[in-house]
């Protein structure tokens, strides 16, 4: 004989409602979901790692272009070679100056050698001690009012133009100015064909004699 189940018995049997998210009306009529205390959470989490990442990259930042930015000024470092009265006026003499762009393994490298003419007055000449042919040191004669270069017989006159030789070109020229008395030069740059040239002019092609002419027509 079969027994009606206890009211209490079917009533545990029955599963529990479901909570569900509370939803709010939309303009549209169709119902919008608010947002879960989990999503609140990993949005808060995402602000809060970039803020710290924003933190920690800044120091980061800086390691990485300081030496950059430092090494900007350095090409702009300007300084001085002496005083103006170090330099007899109508003179060429030899100055050896510390390279801004240095590290500290140069060591004795970063010693730049250049020739000092003094002109007259305030009018200066800087001449880098390179030949403008393939770089060897040239040096100031001052019998012949001439620099040469031992290396392949390049020869400039006192004020850096070419006299003869191999080179096309004359000494290059360090820009300079006076400030208190000093004379300063532009040390951050070496002074190549992108900044500046002491001999502008054109070379004179020579026209060979008629002797040449009529070898070469032969």
């Amino acid at each position: 004989m079969s027994t009606a189940p206890e009211p209490g018995h079917a009533a545990s049997q029955q599963s529990a409602p479901v909570p569900t998210e509370p939803q709010i009306a939309s303009p549209h009529g169709g119902p919008v979901h608010r947002d879960s205390r989990r999503s609140f959470l990993f949005k808060l989490s995402l602000v809060l790692n970039g803020a710290v990442g924003a933190v920690l990259a800044v120091p980061i930042l800086g390691y990485l272009l300081g030496p950059a930015l430092k090494r900007d000024q350095e090409f702009k470092s300007w300084i001085p070679l002496g005083a103006v009265g170090d330099f007899p006026e109508g003179e060429t003499r030899l100055v050896d100056y510390r390279n801004p762009v240095v590290t500290a393994d140069d060591g004795a490298t970063a010693n730049v050698a250049c020739w000092v003419r003094h002109v007259q007055g305030d009018q200066f000449q800087v001449f880098a001690i390179n030949c403008a042919h393939l770089g060897c040191p040239v040096r100031w004669f001052p019998q012949s009012h001439l620099f040469m270069c031992p290396c392949h017989g390049g020869a400039y006159y006192e004020d850096g133009s070419r006299a003869s030789g191999p080179p096309e070109r004359g000494l290059f020229e360090y820009q300079h100015s006076i400030v208190n008395g000093k004379l300063m030069i532009n040390a951050g740059q070496m002074p190549t064909l992108s900044n500046r040239a002491c001999n502008q002019k054109p070379l004179i092609q020579i026209a060979p004699t008629s002797s040449v002419q009529n070898e070469e027509r032969s």
